[in-house]
Formats: C-alpha cells, sequence, structure tokens
C-alpha cells in the first residue's frame, strides 16, 4: 500500500510535550491514518537508522471550529498520532544544534 517510508509517517510532532519525552526515548510522529504499527516501526527504522521497541498510536479527534461566520461551523481534521519508544541508546537528532 505504501511505496515508500515517507508515505507513512507525514512529519514529526515538534511540540514542548512531545521533547520533553525525548529524554525517555519516546518521539511523537503524525502518520498516514491507514497505517498499523507494523508499517510505522519500519518506516522509523529505516528512516532514522535506529531500533524501535514500542510503538502507541491513537486517533486524534475533531475539534469544533467556525468558518467564516457567527453560524457556519466546522471542524479540523481527523489524524492519526504515533508515540514509538526506542531502544536504549539510540536517539533521532530532530534539532541540529548550533553550539
Amino acid at each position: 500500500m505504501f511505496e515508500t517510508p515517507y508515505d507513512v509517517i507525514v512529519r514529526p510532532l515538534i511540540t514542548e510535550k512531545s521533547v520533553g519525552g525525548s529524554s525517555q526515548g519516546k518521539y511523537s510522529f503524525r502518520v498516514h491514518t491507514d497505517a498499523n504499527k507494523i508499517q510505522i516501526k519500519d518506516a522509523i527504522e529505516r528512516i532514522y537508522e535506529v531500533k524501535v521497541t514500542k510503538v502507541n498510536t491513537l486517533i486524534v479527534k475533531p475539534k469544533p471550529r467556525r468558518r467564516g461566520g457567527k453560524y457556519r461551523m466546522g471542524h479540523t481534521p481527523v489524524w492519526k498520532k504515533a508515540v514509538v519508544t526506542l531502544a536504549a541508546g539510540n536517539e533521532i537528532k530532530l534539532f541540529e544544534s548550533t553550539e
């Protein structure tokens, strides 16, 4: 179904909470909604060349939003999030040090 690992992984999530989890070896990614845990694990291992021990996924539900006026209501899109735990000694360089 997916031709490359970049079709599975949409982008890394760079938030205050996810960057704090990187000290414990946990990294968050936005992934394709049809991807399963095995495909996510394989894609992360191939892209970043690390050993993945655990993958947790969740569906982020839509939130209501106003669109263009008082009475036109819409919602944010549904998307899938994956929290990947790496083996000890592995890390992903999301921010390159400028020092």
